[in-house]
């Protein structure tokens, strides 16, 4: 039941959407490699919710805090350790579906996974605020990436039978 990832290059990720914080850490990269924090800010903003109605109503500020394995905006070579802190939960709102399982949500997945002893406030670990923790640690490594040459692209090219263009290799993408 671990909450890691990969193996060269590992991330784990931890809190829950009403904990004090949600974080990663990173570990397996090299000394001396750049962190651009503004670059890291950047993608957190883009994450963020605007509380437009098509998404959640719940702001955060998404400051990403380093506690370890970044020092003068470089990796030091030791796990990076990366916190952001929850500012905006209001946990009574769930007291009173703290025991039923939500449809549409993961709370089945979360109640067998840990056998009903879950923090369900908020979707606790199966949250969608979790995404914060992937896209700190995203952001340091498409950063080095791009420090290289590298890009990296996603494209749907089919969904529910709608299919989009082909991606040209001519632009450069493939």
């Amino acid at each position: 039941m671990k909450n890691t990832f990969g193996s060269a290059l590992g991330l784990t990720i931890f809190g829950e959407s009403h904990g004090a914080a949600v974080g990663a850490v990173l570990d397996g990269l090299a000394a001396g490699l750049p962190v651009d924090e503004a670059y890291i800010a950047e993608r957190m903003d883009r994450r963020r919710a605007r509380g437009d109605g098509l998404s959640t109503a719940r702001t955060e500020p998404d400051v990403v805090e380093f506690l370890s394995g970044v020092v003068n905006g470089h990796t030091t070579g030791t796990p990076i350790t990366m916190m952001i802190r929850n500012t905006n939960t209001r946990s009574g709102d769930y007291a009173k579906t703290a025991d039923l399982l939500r449809p549409g949500h993961a709370d089945y997945t979360a109640y067998a996974k840990y056998e009903g002893w879950q923090d369900a406030r908020g979707g606790g670990h199966f949250s969608g605020r979790i995404t914060a923790a992937s896209v700190a640690a995203g952001s340091i490594c498409e950063h080095i990436l791009a420090q290289r040459g590298i890009k990296v692209y996603t494209h749907i090219a089919r969904c529910a039978g709608v299919e989009d263009a082909p991606l040209s290799s001519s632009a450069g993408l493939i």
